[in-house]
């Protein structure tokens, strides 16, 4: 009899040390199934916002908390202490990160639309002073768009209020937001001109730390499937998506709903090789480094539609 209960208590013990390590991996059964996703106030937040409204993250057994950032070096912040699993940000962001040692990775590409906000009149110039963020995509986009067109004088300026007042007093001809808030910015009387993709590739971007990819890979995996669930409902009408930017971003106005502009939005996938080597140049170029980084580095795949 005592041997028995001997034999009893090892296999209790046991059982108890197995359930403690299971749950320890990469935190609870819940924390492991719960993501903190850093959103911009941009349309390419739409189908997350979408998911979140219609419940298909909690449908998959996946708790999403969602912080909208109006500043990229607090969303920047926020990763690099872990305060956020993920968060929206672009390429060329992702490029100097990753050379820099923070282990960051691309799990999908988003799509932002990044209109031109012009002065009247601004459009007949051959110089022109040009606001935008300088190691961004706005500078990127902006160097496609008009670089051949005109003479280019940058201007630096990071805040997109303080961007917006300076076209609107005269300062600048001209400068790049993001959609929503380039369809406010024409709300002031400035002239808004949308230019296509190259290569239909955004150089934005989804990605999660490598520490969340380690410990929450199953979650990501449902955020994604979740995505693509709510990019099928706005692929059929758009309206629900409209919708939720004005709903749940602040300061935008209801006036401009059917002024945004929407992307064509895909299902998750993510840039090719040779144009994760083309902002890999470009932003090598621009900070004066050679970045130490390949088109590998940047992205993982498993994700996303082959």
């Amino acid at each position: 009899m005592k041997k028995r209960h001997i034999i009893e208590a090892a296999l209790l013990s046991l059982i108890l040390a197995l359930t403690a390590g299971c749950s320890g991996k990469g935190g609870s059964r819940k924390g492991a199934m719960s993501l903190k996703v850093g959103l911009m106030p941009a349309v390419d937040a739409a189908p997350m916002l979408l998911a979140e409204e219609k419940g298909y993250f909690e449908e998959l057994g996946l708790e999403v908390e969602f912080e909208i950032f109006n500043n990229a070096q607090n969303r920047q912040s926020a990763l690099q202490t872990n305060a956020i699993d993920g968060a929206v940000t672009d390429l060329i962001a992702v490029a100097t990160n990753v050379d820099g040692g923070f282990d960051l990775k691309a799990t999908m590409m988003t799509e932002g639309v990044f209109p031109v906000l012009m002065k009247k009149g601004s459009e007949a110039k051959k110089s022109v002073k040009v606001g935008m963020m300088e190691v961004s995509v706005t500078n990127f986009l902006i160097e496609q768009w008009l670089g051949e067109q005109y003479d280019i004088e940058k201007v630096f300026i990071n805040e997109i209020p303080t961007r917006l007042a300076a076209i609107v007093s005269g300062e600048l001809d001209m400068g790049v937001f993001p959609e929503p808030m380039a369809s406010m910015g024409a709300l002031q009387g400035l002239e808004k001109k949308v230019y296509g993709l190259e290569d239909e590739y955004c150089p934005d971007v989804l990605v999660f730390t490598g520490k969340a990819i380690y410990e929450k890979e199953r979650a990501i995996q449902l955020f994604h499937e979740a995505y693509n669930k709510a990019v099928e409902d706005i692929q059929k009408d758009d309206r629900e998506a409209r919708d939720i930017l004005i709903e749940k971003l602040e300061n935008i106005s209801p006036e401009i709903k059917d002024d945004m502009v929407l992307p064509k939005f895909r299902k998750a996938t993510l840039q090719d090789e040779e144009y994760l080597e083309k902002i890999i140049r470009w932003t090598g170029n621009t900070i004066k480094k050679d970045l130490r980084v390949s088109a590998d580095d940047l992205v993982y795949r498993k994700f996303v539609e082959q």
